[in-house]
């Protein structure tokens, strides 16, 4: 698997702990120690207190007791050695239970198959996480394309073809919202990928899908689609990629983009439409 696309923001929980905090039927304690969990970036192995303690904000006597819970309930492990934590199997069994209920991923993995198959591109099917785009399925069908990007990995909200699929989706108010929670947590990357963003959003939005033509990774291009599947509230986002080298980009415009928007309407839930 590839490295997220972001670093880990430095108040990761602070931007949404107010208004959950003053919720009766919020547990703080149960939120922490997500929280911690959440602080492995894709690629990633072991992190120490430290890293915790960077990530999340929390003070490391709360981290120290939070992190000796979760290796004793097996989400963690302990490296004695190194003194740092590694995910533990509780994790993997939590994920993998996810996605073998999946309806979404079960309706789509054939079709996407079909797609790679016929066009010779790679498919991907994600959703958002926070302020990323976490894969739930991914057919690699380029190879020309060779990241590892697979089931887990984790792309930027705001460079990625599927982030910008997501945003252009939204109400625009829905969407600020979203942009003002990612400039207080990443402000570097706000700041230097606003004006693209903002660009390729207005394309999105008078196109129908997202494209982007090695903005995310100089090697690759791709282009995306939102959608909201049956039986589901929230948007999930399907998408296509290549090696620029082996796609150019008129043949995502002319050919693949609406072939992908007719695939993401045959799985999206017909009140939507």
């Amino acid at each position: 698997m590839a490295t997220s696309s972001l670093p880990a923001p430095a108040t990761t929980a602070d931007t949404e702990r107010p208004a959950r905090e003053s919720d009766p039927n919020f547990v703080t304690a149960l939120a922490r120690g997500l929280e911690l969990l959440r602080c492995f970036r894709t690629g990633e192995a072991m992190l120490g207190n430290q890293d915790f303690v960077r990530r999340t904000g929390f003070p490391k006597a709360t981290v120290s007791r939070l992190a000796g819970t979760l290796v004793q309930l097996g989400y963690l492990r302990y490296d004695d050695s190194l003194g740092k934590y590694a995910l533990d199997a509780g994790v993997l069994a939590l994920g993998f239970s996810y996605l073998s209920a999946s309806d979404v991923v079960s309706l789509a993995r054939p079709h996407m198959l079909a797609f790679a198959q016929a066009y010779g591109v790679s498919v991907s099917l994600g959703k958002r996480e926070r302020m990323e785009v976490i894969y739930l399925e991914s057919i690699r069908n380029d190879a020309g394309v060779m990241l590892g990007l697979g089931v887990g990995s984790r792309l930027s909200l705001m460079s990625s073809s599927m982030g910008r699929a997501y945003l252009a989706a939204l109400p625009a108010a829905r969407r600020e919202r979203v942009l003002a929670e990612f400039a207080l947590a990443y402000p570097e990357q706000w700041k230097q990928q606003e004006a693209p963003m903002r660009a390729a959003l207005a394309e999105a939005e008078r196109l129908g899908y997202s494209a982007s033509f090695r903005d995310w990774h100089p090697a690759i291009h791709a282009c995306a689609v939102a959608f909201r599947p049956v039986g589901e509230k929230d948007l999930h986002m399907i998408s296509c990629s290549a090696s620029y080298g082996t796609v150019a980009e008129q043949v995502f415009h002319e050919t693949l983009a609406p072939a992908l928007q007719a695939l993401a309407l045959r799985l999206s839930d017909p009140g939507a439409r």
